[in-house]
């Protein structure tokens, strides 16, 4: 495998996690933040525009995960495949501590 295919796995993970909070308070009609909020991914955006981007985030998972070819014969593919998972997990934990706090 080249190079970039383990940078796709790591940055799938990190798309795909991403979907999750923004597909989830979307279709559950919460307000949540975005890049579009004011200010950007602090203040909360409305559901529809949390779902959109949550489609946007599974979609472009979706492409790094087959540009990635992550896939249990390729052992590393999926160790970064989970490092990217874990990195943003991490960090929207760390980032969205506050978001109810005015």
């Amino acid at each position: 495998m080249k190079w970039y295919n383990f940078i796709a796995a790591f940055f799938a993970g990190a798309f795909i996690v991403n979907f999750i909070p923004h597909f989830v308070n979307g279709v559950s009609g919460n307000f949540f933040p975005t890049p579009f909020a004011n200010p950007p991914g602090k203040g909360l955006s409305p559901p529809v525009i949390n779902v959109l981007w949550a489609l946007l985030n599974g979609m472009v998972g979706y492409l790094l995960f087959r540009a990635g070819h992550v896939k249990e014969a390729n052992k590393w593919s999926v160790i970064l495949f989970l490092l990217g998972a874990i990195a943003i997990s991490i960090r929207l934990s760390m980032v969205l501590a506050d978001k109810h706090q005015g």
